[in-house]
């Protein structure tokens, strides 16, 4: 599979190649496993922190498809994943059915999301997902956003267990996936962080949604 580095990450790993060594440091470099931790429906004030814990203690940096209303709701907890490196995404401001509004209707949902989150941290978001994985494919799409989408649903906001979500997800990803979890329950920011722990035991590495996608 592709390996994706950042350009400032890729160019240390350039120069630290040693003389001659380059074809080794290359093969070594593309055995590295990537995956994107992906976290929907928050910020929620029960459970998001005590998951930035847990990611910075584990020195990862994870993508948040935050929902405006509730942006708007925990601005600190937004302005805290900025600080602490994690990507910012965008879930519409009442996680509404994309495909089911006008395409006026549509916009307003993530321009209102995107303003917001530019006030609170300065940045203005490039990534969205669509609520269900569902807007209008026959369309661009709105607000000049990219979709992402997931590889791999463990269905965490149905079952609340922590070991089958843990289950679920090491029994189907794989390099370069994107692992769609919500940080609005305890058991998910529990699989989360346990998923973590056990990929990295495999040699995964985690990386945000725009590191796998654009290197």
């Amino acid at each position: 599979a592709a390996v994706f580095l950042g350009g400032m990450e890729f160019r240390r790993w350039e120069e630290s190649l040693p003389a001659g060594g380059g074809d080794a440091a290359l093969e070594e470099r593309e055995e590295i496993k990537q995956v994107a931790l992906t976290f929907d429906d928050g910020p929620s004030g029960a459970c998001t922190e005590a998951l930035l814990d847990g990611l910075r203690e584990r020195n990862v940096k994870a993508t948040f498809f935050v929902i405006g209303m509730y942006a708007e709701q925990y601005p600190d907890i937004i302005r805290r994943m900025a600080q602490e490196g994690h990507v910012i995404g965008n879930h519409t401001y009442h996680h509404v059915q994309l495909s089911r509004l006008s395409d006026q209707q549509a916009q307003e949902e993530l321009e209102m999301t995107n303003e917001l989150i530019e006030d609170i941290t300065g940045q203005q978001p490039i990534f969205a997902r669509p609520p269900f994985g569902s807007w209008n494919k026959k369309k661009e799409f709105p607000a000049d956003l990219i979709p992402v989408l997931w590889n791999v649903d463990p269905l965490d906001w149905k079952t609340y267990q922590t070991d089958t979500v843990v289950s679920r997800i090491m029994n189907n990803v794989e390099d370069g996936d994107i692992i769609l979890l919500h940080d609005s329950y305890p058991t998910s920011v529990e699989a989360a962080l346990r998923t973590i722990d056990m990929l990295r035991e495999e040699g995964y590495v985690f990386v945000t949604v725009d590191e796998l996608m654009f290197g």
